[in-house]
């Protein structure tokens, strides 16, 4: 039987190959995907996330839901440039890609989570705001999630500042609702996207392979993150993780989120379990097999008709 998820994303690049693999994967039934202020404006990740799912002619099978337009507090920053004005620049979608439902992403969540005859997996790739939203209004949805597999945060530097990850950086206090919340947690954080790259072979390989890697192909050298070692892409090691666990290396420990000042967004662990007397809240990521990476990144899309 597929594994059910539900992805929270702000599509973004690497967010694309990540909807990509989910879809396409026949482990994983992708049953909602819910939009996020986060790489662009939530009008154009709502746009960006109903391109891929039309790409892919799953319209009518899987539901695409704006959500919050900014964080719960702090003032909304994007990630423009490294992703471009649109978020998903290179590649020609068309105009005519479809709408989202009417329901907001936190009502659509309440009720696809819900409605859940086994537990559900949520894997959110951008800021956590709807998820926040959604644990604030209605915290009983929380017995039915499996566990959150969310990309996000790190153990050692940031990709914002020198403490922070873009996506705990973009919401911290979403990021602290999410770590508090009581429910499973895999972080997914720079501890292994920043050794899973990219490498030059799988890029030149890419595009040759079908009109996924085609279109792939397009957006990811658009991309503004990587450089001469290879190319991250974070948001795709959560679908890794759900469908090849065995080649990541975790730690239960707990982590903190700061909320204030110059290290906002910065997610602590505790790595020595000193100080939350041996509690856990979260499995952290933190080594991965980078060429198991590689070759599964090309295998999943050359399997795509």
């Amino acid at each position: 039987m597929a594994l059910e998820i539900i992805m929270d994303t702000d599509p973004g690049i690497d967010d694309a190959a990540a909807l990509t693999m989910a879809i396409n994967d026949p482990a994983i039934d992708l049953k909602l995907v819910t939009a996020v202020a986060g790489n662009v404006t939530v009008d154009k990740t709502t746009a960006n996330a109903l391109k891929i799912v039309h790409f892919f002619g799953k319209d009518k099978e899987i539901p695409v839901a704006a959500g919050a337009k900014q964080p719960l507090i702090k003032p909304f920053e994007d990630a423009a440039r490294i992703h471009g004005a649109s978020g998903m620049p290179g590649y020609d979608f068309g105009d005519d890609y479809g709408h989202a439902i009417e329901k907001s992403a936190v009502e659509a969540l309440h009720d696809e989570i819900m409605a859940a005859d086994e537990p559900i997996t949520l894997v959110p790739t951008g800021s956590y705001t709807n998820i926040a939203l959604l644990f604030s209004q209605y915290p009983e949805v929380k017995d039915n999630i499996k566990e959150i597999v969310a990309m996000g945060g790190t153990l050692q530097e940031g990709n914002m500042t020198s403490a922070a990850e873009f996506n705990c950086f973009t919401d911290p206090h979403a990021a602290k609702v999410l770590y508090d919340s009581g429910v499973p947690i895999v972080m997914v954080g720079l501890d292994i996207t920043l050794k899973a790259l990219l490498t030059a072979d799988t890029l030149d390989k890419l595009a040759g392979l079908n009109k996924t890697g085609e279109m792939l192909h397009a957006l990811i050298t658009h991309y503004g993150d990587g450089g001469a070692e290879g190319i991250p892409m974070h948001d795709v090691n959560t679908i890794f993780y759900l469908l090849h666990p065995e080649a990541i290396t975790t730690k239960e420990m707990w982590v903190d989120v700061q909320t204030e000042g110059p290290a906002m967004g910065e997610t602590v662990g505790d790595i020595r379990g000193a100080y939350h007397d041996g509690k856990t809240n979260a499995k952290v990521c933190v080594d991965i097999d980078a060429a198991a990476f590689n070759k599964w990144f090309l295998e999943e899309i050359s399997k795509i008709k």
